[in-house]
């Protein structure tokens, strides 16, 4: 699929930025107040961003927090219609944006419907085979999402539910999205998404699947999956602890491995989601906040931006009821009232974004370490015949290094009879 070379995702959790009730929510009082009008009134500043694509968390009918699916077929009513996000699908694409959806498929609420005929019916029911359900009790028991009772695992080996998540996929690709998250892909056997999706492919052949992996042999679970990527994380972990703590070599075996991914797929890379802490929380020291971008924006890879780390929100996940608010908060009606402080970051975010732009070969790049110390690292990124040089300096002092190139493309140091000069807690891309 030629358009995901340049894709560029700006990652909301719809529920989150248009501020609707996650908690104790009764099902009408907060009906009809069309929030996902909001979102479309973002979509230039997405554009003005960088932004290629904007990738909607868990828009379905749910009973909380969205991850806990109700009705695939039908807006949560907390955001709106099944109107409203057939006109922000419309804005968006009229702005050249693509849109990506997310679908958890792994496991269903409990009140999904077919989960409360399957109780109703019995074990022999129909139903009761898309679930693994215990009628041994005195009550029956089901097989739950990682300890959360209140998320009921869905049996991946019944044809129905392959052919149902077929059938979903295929009907919002009929209603124009352009790609799928699949949430918790790490808990779905490989085999049920190469049953799946290549189905779905029949029809839509340039619809893009990012499955969400934590870990595991990426390659492999691409490979049987036939997902087209899979989510970046051991990536993600050695930016914010390479940088807070001091330690660039952790981030360079990091890109080594990196590396060896890229032969296989392209990963979607990040440096902050909807589940993890703020990467302007975790990495203390602010004058080393940039350097996490540069590396997102430098190597190979699919970036995702998640609505907030551009202008440098901070946030802290908690284990509570509750706990992942801080890091999915609502976003005011317009920029002109986002905080002052982060505008300095979405610049950078924008400078980063328009090198990417002007050298798409940066998509399957791959790095190679020519210095390190753990306060000090350069690499090169290459491609084919093209090359840049990135350096990040931690430390109190400047460093010097040999490099090819002459010019600053981002950044501030000093080009002089093929060295790089980078001032204490710097950066630059030379090329």
């Amino acid at each position: 699929m030629e358009w995901t070379k340049h894709a560029i995702w700006w990652h909301l959790y719809p529920l989150g930025f248009t501020g609707a009730p996650v908690h104790g929510w009764d099902g009408e009082s907060q009906a009809d107040l069309h929030r996902l009008n909001r979102i479309e009134k973002w979509l230039d500043y997405a554009l003005e961003l960088g932004a290629s694509g904007i990738a909607l968390g868990p828009i379905f009918e749910s009973e909380k927090h969205g991850y806990d699916t109700v009705d695939y077929y039908h807006v949560d009513g907390r955001l709106g219609t099944d109107e409203d996000i057939d006109s922000l699908i419309a804005a968006a694409h009229s702005r050249g944006l693509k849109v990506m959806f997310d679908g958890v498929f792994n496991h269903v609420a409990q009140s999904f419907p077919k989960f409360r005929e399957a109780l109703a019916e019995g074990p022999d029911s129909e139903a009761a085979g898309w679930f693994h359900l215990d009628w041994s009790g005195d009550e029956p028991t089901h097989r739950n999402f990682e300890g959360h009772d209140e998320l009921v695992a869905l049996n991946h080996e019944s044809p129905h539910v392959q052919q149902y998540v077929v059938d979903v996929l295929s009907y919002w690709l009929e209603r124009g999205v352009d790609a799928w998250r699949l949430d918790a892909a790490y808990a779905v056997p490989p085999r049920f998404w190469s049953a799946v999706l290549p189905k779905v492919r029949e029809k839509h052949p340039d619809a893009y699947f990012l499955g969400e992996v934590i870990h595991g042999d990426y390659d492999r679970i691409v490979s049987a999956s036939t997902l087209d990527s899979v989510t970046q994380y051991e990536l993600w972990k050695a930016i914010w602890s390479g940088l807070s703590e001091k330690n660039f070599f952790e981030l360079s075996h990091a890109l080594e491995r990196h590396n060896g991914w890229l032969d296989a797929f392209v990963p979607a890379t990040f440096v902050g989601n909807h589940d993890v802490n703020r990467i302007a929380s975790v990495i203390e020291d602010e004058r080393h906040l940039l350097h996490a971008l540069v590396v997102l924006f430098t190597v190979g890879g699919m970036p995702m931006i998640y609505y907030g780390d551009e202008q440098a929100f901070r946030g802290i996940k908690e284990d509570r009821v509750g706990g992942d608010d801080e890091v999915r908060p609502e976003y005011p009606d317009t920029s002109e009232d986002l905080a002052p402080y982060g505008w300095p970051v979405f610049r950078v975010h924008q400078e980063l974004i328009g090198l990417r732009r002007r050298n798409p070969w940066l998509y399957s790049a791959r790095t190679e370490t020519l210095e390190l110390t753990n306060t000090a690292l350069l690499y090169r990124v290459y491609a084919d015949d093209n090359s840049m040089t990135v350096a990040q300096n931690l430390g109190d002092e400047a460093i010097d290094y040999p490099v090819q190139g002459s010019e600053v493309l981002a950044g501030e140091a000093h080009v002089n009879d093929g060295r790089v000069n980078v001032p204490p807690h710097g950066w630059a891309v030379i090329g």
